[in-house]
C-alpha cells in the first residue's frame, strides 16, 4: 500500500473560535491502574494548563473496552477530573489504537467533544492536520488488518455486548501479548507514519502541517509536501525510571514543544 492507495478519510473541519488563546496537543498517555503518577500529573495539567482548549489526539487510556469502565475504579477517578476539565477548557477527545472504543457516553460523560480521525483544525490562521497515526503507519501491515477488523460495527456491537469481566479479560490478554511483543523491540524499530501517504492526506487536506501520535518519538521536522512539517507529539509515563511528558502549545506565535513543568506556569 501507499500514499496513492491510501485514500483521504472523510475529516471533520474544527473552526477555533476568535477567543482563544492558545491550543495544547497532547497523545499516548496510555492511563491504566498501574500508572498513578501518570493519571496525578494529567489531572493537574488539566487543572492549571493556561490553554483555551487541549486536544487528546488518542490512546488516553491503555486499555478500553466500553463506556461502562467509567463507572468503576481507576476509570472513574479519571472521569472525574476529565469531566472538571471538559468544564473549565474545550477537551477534545480522539480513540487512538489501544481506546479505539472510547464512545459518545464517555466522550458526554467528560463534557468534552469527539474528534474524528483526521480533523483539519483552522486556527491563528493556518491549517492543521491531526490524526492519532496509526492508520498512516502501511509498513505494519499485521496491526493494519486487526484494525481494519476491530473498526467494523458488527465486530464492535458483537464485542461490547459481552459482559465487562468478559471484556476486560480480552484486554488483559491483548496487553500481555502487546507488551511481550514491544519488550523486543524499541520505539525506532516500531513502523513509523508513511511519508507518501500523509502527504497526500496533507495535500488533499490543503495544509502544510500535521501533528499526530502513536509513534512515540517526538519531533518536529520537515516532512510531506514542500514547506510542510509534521510535529510528533510525546506519550507521557510519570511512573518510570525516566519520566517523560511534553505538550505541543500552538498559539498566533507558532508552535513550541513544552516540558510539562513549562506548561502550566
Amino acid at each position: 500500500m501507499t500514499g496513492d492507495t491510501l485514500p483521504f478519510p472523510a475529516a471533520d473541519t474544527l473552526n477555533a473560535p476568535p477567543s482563544w488563546r492558545c491550543i495544547d496537543f497532547v497523545s499516548d498517555l496510555h492511563l491504566h491502574a498501574g500508572l498513578p503518577h501518570t493519571a496525578a500529573a494529567l489531572a493537574r495539567y488539566l487543572q492549571d494548563t493556561p490553554a483555551d482548549a487541549v486536544m487528546i489526539l488518542g490512546d488516553l487510556f491503555e486499555a478500553w473496552v466500553g463506556d461502562d469502565m467509567r463507572h468503576t475504579g481507576f476509570e472513574a477517578d479519571c472521569t472525574a477530573f476529565l469531566a472538571k476539565a471538559g468544564q473549565r477548557l474545550h477537551l477534545g477527545m480522539m480513540v487512538g489504537n489501544r481506546d479505539f472504543l472510547l464512545g459518545q457516553d464517555m466522550v458526554a460523560a467528560c463534557h468534552a467533544h469527539a474528534l474524528a480521525d483526521p480533523t483539519i483544525l483552522n486556527a491563528f490562521g493556518q491549517r492543521v492536520l491531526l490524526t492519532h497515526g496509526d492508520a498512516l503507519c502501511l509498513a505494519d501491515q499485521a496491526y493494519l488488518r486487526f484494525r481494519s477488523q476491530v473498526r467494523q460495527r458488527a465486530w464492535r456491537d458483537a464485542f461490547l455486548a459481552k459482559p465487562l469481566a468478559d471484556r476486560l479479560m480480552v484486554a488483559r490478554q491483548m496487553r500481555e501479548a502487546s507488551a511481550a511483543h514491544q519488550h523486543q523491540q524499541t520505539p525506532d524499530n516500531w513502523a513509523d507514519v508513511d511519508e507518501a501517504a500523509a502527504g497526500s492526506w496533507m495535500q488533499t487536506a490543503h495544509t502544510p502541517v500535521l501533528v499526530h501520535g502513536h509513534t512515540h518519538r517526538p519531533e518536529t521536522v520537515p516532512f510531506g509536501p514542500p514547506h510542510g512539517t509534521r510535529h510528533v507529539l510525546s506519550d507521557w509515563d510519570f511512573d518510570g525510571a525516566h519520566p517523560r511528558g511534553e505538550v505541543l502549545r500552538f498559539s498566533a506565535q507558532g508552535f513550541e514543544r513544552l516540558a510539562l513543568s513549562n506548561a502550566t506556569s
